[in-house]
Parts: structure tokens; C-alpha cells; sequence
């Protein structure tokens, strides 16, 4: 659901112009599992709309994308008439603030976005002691004939030949995916004190917007003012279209389905957390099966390579950060999620647990192998199960760094009780990750604690499940962001299977 809103008359002292943003907040409704009926009630931010300055009817152009469950309740505008809903502004006692109109709108499943150029020609003059500072604003039409802002240019200053900065925008955001229906353009000049003179209009289309430059792309500037008044007015300039580039965005399934594996790398740190029960599996368990049963699906082998680190190893005790969980070095490859857990379980009995805990072995290990396939073939995500206690910072931050550039994941499950403050840092969701005065070239981590997922009722198959979702979710933008940035588009997706036809077979 697309949400819009803008403010209507705010009564704020009539000398003093606001300068307005919205903050959405939303309820968040829990996790979305068949057996999960707790709730948070806490409203949290959800958004933030952009600043507009001196006025008191602000109009914002910012949006906000929100997920529509059918089956939960959820406190959006869908089932308001129009979409639209009106309420009153409140917050100071006593006194009328305003009027906010927020708007939903289903959008499509249309995936084109399209850069678009204009330029204009023979503006209004607008300025007493110069030309005009004109800027364009975009609108898409409703379903009830309104209009909806859905895109502002910069102001190009004192000219009345404008040529604006070519920008991109998805097409369901212009007309929702229809073609056909009606955009208006209006043409200001910008003012200091936001009372921008408007100098004319014109209304077109997505179809006749993707013709391209051509003669059919040339409008005329209407003021309707200016039209009734004058007898000899013809417009008020020209607004003509440079360029317009169709880009369809592509998502991380049209690379599943074109064929492009996630290779996935299983490293348990071996610590007094992994006490075995016969009776249950214990959070190192937990987390590892949880995510890679999700993830393996992924993987068009099923053969995950598992290494163990901080440990001495049998027969001479030789402490070891990079180790084969099955015992065999030459080949670490286990046999699905059950293989690795299984060598996994193996190595608690043969392995004795040992300190320092060092990161940077196992991530260095994946960047070798993520460095010998660049093509976009093959994406591969390491999995870091820890119980939070890291020995070479500086080191591991070095090759998260160098390996933010190659096609890889890393993903780290926090388990037991420790200050998980390291971790935090390494995720770089705040502050991007530096090492050396190098900053990584894009976010490749994602940390999660798992005791924040543990259900209160003892049900573990629920707590899986909440780590699972949480600990994949930036999986799949970390993956297009690589591909995007390398240029790398999915295969096609193969054709559907046909059975072959059988033989037609006749009884005498």
C-alpha cells in the first residue's frame, strides 16, 4: 500500500510561516507466525517525510511503502472511502493545529522505473529584478480524479531556458502502472518566502511520455488565468522532453530463477554453549539449522563446506582458528544441513574446546574462494555462530573491508549472554565499517543476538523461525546491490517443464 499525506491550513500565528516534516509511526503487530498471538502496542517510526519550508499547506512528496496482510489487522487506510482519510491535527491543548489527509493507494506489481530529461523554453517572466527560477512538479491522477504529488525538480535559478537534472522514478509511482492515465505537470517559480508563482501547466501520459524526444513531446505551458484574460494568449513557454531510459528493476528471485547459487559456509566456534542434551538442541544447534534450513534450499548442491575455530585438534593439540568440522581438511563438505550438524556434533567429542576466538581465518577462507568466481555465477553467504567473545578485531574488520567487494555474505548469530558490542560494529548498519582508513564498499554483514528471539513459552520451533527471518532479511539486498554495482543481469529463467507427449495407443 502506497501512503501520501499533506497537511490543510495548519493554524499557526499568521506572521510566523512553518516549516513542516512528518514522522510516521506504526504499531508493529509481531511476528507473523501461525503461533505467535503475542502483540507490541508500542507505536515506533516508521518514516520520515522531507522538509518543506514557509508554508502552511505542505504537500509532501515523500511516500511509504507498506506491506498489506489480508489476514492481520492493520491499522492502514484501505478500507477508508477513497482511500483518503482526514483527522485533525492535535498536540497542543487547547488550540486547532490543522487538518492532516493521508492517502493509500494499492500499487501495482509494475517493476519499470524510467529516467526522464526536460527542458524549457521562453518561460514567464516572473521576477521583478530578474527572469524566473523555475522548477517542475509532477502528478499522478487518482482513481477519484484527484491528483497525487509524485515527483519535484530542482530549481534551476534566473533563466527562463531551464534545462533540469535528468531523474528516475519508478512508474508506479508516476501512474501506478497505467500507461494511459493522466500526469500533470505544473511549472513554478521558486520564491525565498514559498510563495511560489505558478507560470503555467500541461498534462500527458506514460504512453506519451515513452515516444521519447519527437515533436510529440513538446508542450505547451498553459496559465488558465492567464488563457480566460488574454484574447491573444497562446502559453506561456514550452516544457520539452530531453530524454526517457526504461530500466526494469530486477530482484534477488529473478537471479534464483535464473540460476544463480548461494554457496554456503557453516563455521561453529566451539565454547561451553555447546552443551550437548540429549533432549534438545542447544543454541548453537538451534541457530544453525534454523538458518540453513532456509538457506540451503538456495544451494543447488546441498554440500556446505563446515569449519570450527578455536580449538586444539587431535593428536599434537595444536590450536587451530580454520578446521574442518568432518575431520577431513582435503574435503570439509558435509551433506546438507543434517551433515553439518552431524560432523558438527562429531567435533565436540574429538576437538578440545580453546581460545583465543579468531574471525578473520574462516572469513579469509570464503573471500578466496568468493575472489575465484566475480561473474555473478555463484554468491556465497558464511554463516558466524559466536558467543560474542572476538580476539582480532582489527584483523577481522580488515577482511570484512576486502572482502565487501567480492560476491559473499557474512551472517553472524550471537548466542549465550555475553555484551554482544563488537558485533554491533562489525554489522555496519549505523556506521559503515572502516579498516585503515578503508571503508567497506557496501554493507556485508547482518548480527543478530539470538536470546532477542527465544520464545517465552519454551517453543522452540518458533524461536527458530523468528531468528530465520531476521537473520536472512538483508540477504537478499546485500546480493543485489553486487550485481547491480558489477552489472550482472539474471539469466533467463528456463522454460517450463513439458512432458513429453505419449505415443497414442490403439487396442484391436
Amino acid at each position: 500500500t502506497h501512503i501520501h499525506a499533506h497537511c490543510l491550513k495548519p493554524l499557526v500565528p499568521s506572521r510566523v510561516m512553518a516549516n513542516w516534516s512528518l514522522t510516521w509511526q506504526h504499531r508493529v503487530q509481531g511476528w507473523r507466525g501461525r503461533e505467535d498471538t503475542q502483540k507490541d502496542s508500542n507505536p515506533r517510526p516508521f518514516g520520515r517525510t522531507e522538509v518543506i519550508d514557509n508554508t502552511l499547506n505542505p504537500d509532501f512528496v515523500r511516500k511509504f511503502i507498506l506491506d498489506y496482510f489480508f489476514e492481520e489487522r492493520q491499522n492502514l487506510l484501505v478500507g477508508s472511502l477513497g482511500g483518503r482519510l482526514e483527522k485533525p491535527l492535535v498536540g497542543i491543548p487547547g488550540k486547532k493545529c490543522g487538518t492532516i489527509i493521508v492517502k493509500a493507494e494499492e500499487l501495482s506489481n509494475c517493476r519499470e522505473s524510467v529516467m526522464m530529461q526536460f527542458c524549457g523554453n521562453k518561460l514567464d517572466k516572473k521576477d521583478f529584478f530578474g527572469k524566473s527560477d523555475p522548477f517542475l512538479v509532477f502528478y499522478r491522477s487518482n482513481e477519484d480524479g484527484t491528483f497525487t504529488i509524485c515527483h519535484k525538480t530542482e530549481v534551476v535559478k534566473n533563466t527562463l531556458n531551464p534545462v533540469w537534472q535528468a531523474f528516475k522514478i519508478p512508474v508506479r509511482a508516476l501512474c501506478n502502472g497505467d500507461y494511459d492515465r493522466t500526469i500533470k505537470v505544473e511549472v513554478y517559480d521558486w520564491d525565498r518566502d514559498g510563495s511560489h508563482d505558478f507560470i503555467g501547466e500541461f498534462t500527458t501520459s506514460y504512453r506519451e511520455l515513452s515516444r521519447g524526444q519527437s515533436q510529440f513531446n513538446v508542450y505547451e505551458v498553459i496559465n488558465p488565468k492567464k488563457k480566460g484574460r488574454k484574447k491573444k494568449y497562446l502559453n506561456s513557454g514550452t516544457v520539452t522532453l530531453l530524454s526517457f531510459l526504461v530500466d526494469t528493476e530486477v530482484t534477488f528471485l529473478d537471479y534464483i530463477k535464473g540460476g544463480h547459487p548461494l554457496c554456503t559456509g557453516n563455521p561453529a566456534q566451539p565454547t561451553s554453549l555447546h552443551y550437548m542434551s540429549p533432549y534438545q538442541l542447544n543454541a548453537y544447534g538451534m541457530a544453525l539449522k534454523a538458518v540453513g534450513e532456509i538457506i540451503q534450499d538456495y544451494d543447488s548442491d546441498k554440500m556446505f563446506p563446515a569449519l570450527g575455530f578455536g580449538a586444539k585438534l587431535p593428536p599434537d593439540g595444536r590450536v587451530s582458528h580454520e578446521f574442518a568440522l568432518n575431520g577431513n581438511p582435503q574435503n570439509p563438505y558435509c551433506n546438507g544441513i543434517d551433515g553439518v550438524m552431524e560432523a558438527y556434533y562429531q567435533s565436540l567429542r574429538s576437538v578440545q574446546l580453546y581460545g583465543p576466538t579468531n574471525f578473520s581465518p574462516v572469513i579469509n577462507h570464503v573471500a578466496r574462494y568468493a575472489a575465484s568466481v566475480k561473474d555473478g555465477s555463484q554468491y556465497f553467504v558464511l554463516l558466524i555462530i559466536t558467543d560474542g567473545v572476538i580476539s582480532d578485531m582489527a584483523q577481522t574488520k580488515e577482511a570484512i573491508v576486502n572482502a565487501s567487494c567480492l560476491p559473499m555474505s557474512i551472517i553472524i548469530v550471537g548466542v549465550g549472554p555475553a555484551e554482544f558490542d563488537a558485533m554491533v560494529e562489525l554489522d555496519g548498519d549505523e556506521v559503515r565499517i572502516s579498516s585503515r582508513g578503508r571503508y567497506a564498499e557496501r554493507d556485508i554483514v547482518q548480527f543478530v543476538p539470538f536470546r532477542d528471539y527465544v520464545d517465552r513459552t519454551g517453543n522452540h520451533i518458533l524461536s527458530m523461525a523468528r531468528l530465520a527471518k531476521d537473520v536472512l532479511a538483508e540477504v537478499p539486498d546485500q546480493f543485489l546491490s553486487y550485481m547491480k554495482t558489477r552489472g550482472i543481469k539474471p539469466a533467463p529463467a528456463p522454460p517450463p517443464y513439458s512432458p513429453p507427449a505419449q505415443p497414442l495407443q490403439t487396442q484391436i
